[in-house]
């Protein structure tokens, strides 16, 4: 398995701004690697809300986390400003692979990314479903294209 490189920033179209608390840190210093999971989490579904294509407590449809990854590249502690970048790599019929990459303030080259996978499905059979089409036309404003970067 090759390690993947950093990516920069500008290889991430959408930016979550995320404030370190003290709890993200563990006893070696830096913030553990679980709460990086939590940063990507916030990052898409904050992204998802502010377009209109998630409605956290009535919608009929919700993505629920298949898979997930992370690479870690430089520690962050608290206190630290951050931003989460994120970029849809591939959207299917009823699924879609975001990528997300943690930024310091300031710096160019991701502290860590990763991904995770959304299967979305009926909130009530939790059945896979079709994309919905405010869903589709939010994840179109994160895609990247081979060659291109973000559209």
């Amino acid at each position: 398995m090759t390690r993947p490189t950093p990516q920069p920033r500008a290889a991430y179209p959408y930016h979550h701004p995320i404030q370190t608390r003290w709890a993200d840190n563990d006893v070696y210093g830096h913030v553990n690697n679980v709460t990086y999971y939590a940063y990507f989490d916030t990052a898409v579904n904050a992204y998802l809300a502010a377009q209109g294509a998630l409605d956290i407590e009535r919608g009929e449809v919700i993505g629920l986390v298949v898979d997930t990854g992370c690479a870690f590249f430089a520690p962050v502690a608290f206190p630290e400003t951050l931003s989460v970048g994120v970029r849809v790599a591939r959207a299917g019929r009823s699924s879609v692979r975001y990528e997300l990459a943690v930024f310091q303030d300031g710096a160019v080259g991701a502290a860590a990314q990763g991904h995770f996978v959304h299967v979305y499905v009926d909130r009530a059979s939790r059945r896979p479903v079709d994309l919905p089409a405010p869903l589709r036309a939010a994840l179109e404003l994160l895609q990247t294209h081979p060659g291109r970067g973000p559209v």
